[in-house]
């Protein structure tokens, strides 16, 4: 069973990761200092996240992935283009940021619905909480952000 959940918990690092770094592409792409400042706070959160899944591997004694997924660099490479064309359009980097957030809130959602052990269940229950208040944050944004327009 533990090698199982060492492999669940290094797939939700690699996810975890994607999104910091989408958060922080997302940040050096809007000139809104808010909004900047709230994408920033995100990527904090993605990054405590991360830190609490990495110790809990070690304490499995497993070795936990550093990197993201390879989509989750092109995703950011497409976001960072569509900020250069669409001249950092907040409502444009928001919609892939709510699209990412979407992506891994289904994952967390997958993984809990699964028989994945006990001893890493609350770990990942806690941080589905945390991925919904964000994803919930992303909409309520797109939607201010979209009502400027």
């Amino acid at each position: 069973m533990t090698i199982g959940s060492i492999s669940v918990l290094n797939k939700l690092i690699q996810l975890t990761k994607d999104t910091e770094e989408g958060y922080l592409t997302a940040a050096e792409n809007v000139d809104d200092s808010y909004l900047r400042k709230l994408l920033k706070e995100r990527a904090e959160n993605c990054h405590i996240a991360l830190m609490d899944l990495q110790h809990k591997v070690k304490e499995m004694d497993g070795i936990p992935t550093k990197n993201g997924t390879f989509w989750g660099t092109m995703h950011r490479s497409w976001v960072n283009f569509k900020g250069t064309v669409t001249g950092k359009d907040e409502l444009v980097i928001l919609d892939e940021c709510e699209k990412g957030e979407a992506l891994i809130e289904q994952a967390y959602e997958k993984f809990l619905k699964s028989d994945i052990s006990e001893e890493i269940r609350p770990l990942i229950q806690q941080q589905y909480e945390c991925i919904v208040i964000d994803h919930n944050i992303m909409r309520d944004l797109m939607d201010k952000y979209g009502a400027n327009q």
